[in-house]
């Protein structure tokens, strides 16, 4: 019944700009914490940011003062605005969330940082 579905990847120059979209059916994002997830060809799946049903954020180390997450309860969406894209950004973004003890993924959307 939960389901995820990501969007806004694609294939942008080093220092370009990206905004991720996260649209769920099922749950209401406003009520739970929702994170956002990338892999990167050959390493293992990394949490890049969340936020709290509360609203309150956090972004990893590598993404600071570059990543924004944010919500919008109206729309059921959360969002990720990547600016000052590198090259060692790319990889397969997924937006994922824990409800009632299990863990729900989207299809994922592949952002890709390249001259």
């Amino acid at each position: 019944q939960v389901q995820l579905v990501e969007s806004g990847g694609g294939l942008v120059q080093p220092g370009g700009s990206l905004r991720l979209s996260c649209a769920a059916s099922g749950i209401t994002f406003s009520s739970n914490t929702v994170n956002w997830y990338r892999q990167a060809p050959g390493n293992q799946r990394e949490l890049v940011a969340s936020i709290t049903r509360g609203s309150s954020t956090i972004h990893a180390d590598s993404v600071k003062g570059r990543f924004t997450i944010s919500r919008d309860n109206a729309k059921n969406t959360v969002y990720l605005q990547m600016n000052g894209l590198k090259p060692e950004d790319t990889g397969v973004y997924y937006c994922n969330v824990n409800y009632l003890y299990r863990q729900y993924w989207g299809q994922g959307t592949q952002v890709t940082v390249s001259s």
